[in-house]
């Protein structure tokens, strides 16, 4: 569900649409999908717990053990956020523990005449933690 941050979510929802609970969607162009889980489904090629303090235990993640090299999975906004000087910030928490599967995360700004603009890339996290 919503905290009061615009555009923030924990992934916390009942009815397991969290796409429109969150404001995401799937981009239909990609080769494989997002999904939310817990670490109960994930097992051992995920994380142990979710970063949510508290009660929470569910979070987004991509199975890349049975992709190729170069296939993307994509999520993107459904609210538009205006441009701005320091005053719009991303920000999230990743878990990527070195395996022989794990690509790159990256994260673009669309602009609005389409064109994406990389703003952070990463392609492992060095330690098994948010």
């Amino acid at each position: 569900y919503y905290t009061s941050i615009p555009g923030s979510c924990n992934f916390e929802t009942q009815d397991q649409e969290w796409t429109t609970v969150c404001g995401l969607t799937q981009d239909a162009s990609d080769d494989f999908d997002w999904n939310i889980s817990n670490s109960a489904v994930t097992g051992q090629t995920g994380p142990d717990t979710d970063h949510t303090p508290g009660k929470g235990q569910h979070f987004l993640y991509v199975n890349s053990s049975a992709q190729k090299e170069g296939n993307r999975a994509r999520i993107i906004t459904t609210k538009l956020f205006p441009a701005s000087f320091g005053v719009c910030r991303v920000r999230f928490w990743l878990w990527m523990f070195p395996s022989r599967q794990t690509g790159v995360l990256k994260v673009y700004t669309a602009e609005e005449h389409g064109m994406d603009i990389l703003m952070w890339s990463s392609s492992r996290n060095e330690e098994n933690k948010w």
